[in-house]
């Protein structure tokens, strides 16, 4: 029998404590959307599942850790909202910093770290085209949610030593400088809207129809490319901001105001 609000009980005879079928309950009905309105504060949930305080909060512990509802001392919990990331632009970022700049914790899904022949992205470089390059391509992840399916190749005769990294919990830039000697420093972005293709949009978590950011970076150090990137973000997630100021010419009563 379910309890109030479409709460499910735990089973005490269960081999999961308490807690985790709670949390595992709860979870369920975060992602049915139950609780868009308000999250039900803990005197609410120790009636609907019939269990301890105790128990109730070690499962909104675990929700909090999880960046999934959010308590003050003394007020009800809540659900958080997706987190955005803020990039500016016309300066050089690190996503690895900028999710944890957030309060969020950064790590990463590797799903390629090898070597290959890529003879558009090695002209890009002003490679040849038959250059090695390291390839690694990354779920990256910003708390519990998916941010963005980050792809990068790199000239092998700099980068070879990152085939031995591991990258789930680690900035690229860092490793780059650190074991290469490679310090990216300037460069290019390109950054447009689209929808992202349908193993993308299942990476990411988007529906069908959620737009995206993809960014193309070309990463240079003392002016030699030595980075080809290309980053599907959520665009949900990822804010660009930039500070304007008026230019000379305004400034000096040039040019006609509007």
């Amino acid at each position: 029998m379910n309890g109030v609000g479409g709460a499910r009980p735990p089973k005490r005879e269960a081999k999961e404590p308490l807690w985790a079928q709670v949390l595992a309950d709860l979870r369920r009905r975060l992602a049915d959307g139950e609780f868009a309105d308000a999250f039900p504060g803990e005197h609410a949930l120790v009636e609907e599942y019939r269990v301890s305080r105790h128990t109730v909060r070690e499962s909104l512990r675990r929700l909090r850790g999880e960046g999934v509802v959010t308590a003050n001392r003394g007020r009800r919990p809540r659900v958080v909202g997706p987190d955005e990331i803020e990039q500016p632009v016309g300066v050089l970022y690190s996503l690895f910093n900028s999710v944890e700049a957030a309060g969020l914790e950064q790590r990463s899904v590797v799903r390629t770290l090898d070597v290959r022949a890529d003879g558009v992205i090695a002209a890009r470089l002003g490679l040849e085209e038959s250059t090695p390059l390291v390839y690694l391509e990354r779920l990256r992840m910003a708390g519990s949610a998916p941010l963005a399916l980050d792809r990068v190749w790199l000239p092998e005769h700099l980068a070879a030593p990152l085939l031995e990294v591991d990258f789930r919990h680690t900035a690229l830039y860092d490793e780059y400088a650190r074991r290469c000697g490679v310090r990216v420093t300037g460069g290019q972005e390109h950054i447009r809207a689209v929808l992202p293709y349908p193993g993308e949009r299942w990476l990411l978590d988007l529906a069908p129809d959620a737009a995206a950011f993809a960014i193309e970076r070309l990463g240079c150090s003392r002016g030699q490319p030595v980075e080809w990137r290309h980053t599907v973000v959520r665009g949900d997630r990822f804010v660009i901001t930039a500070n304007l100021a008026p230019n000379d010419a305004y400034r000096l009563g040039l040019t006609p105001r509007s």
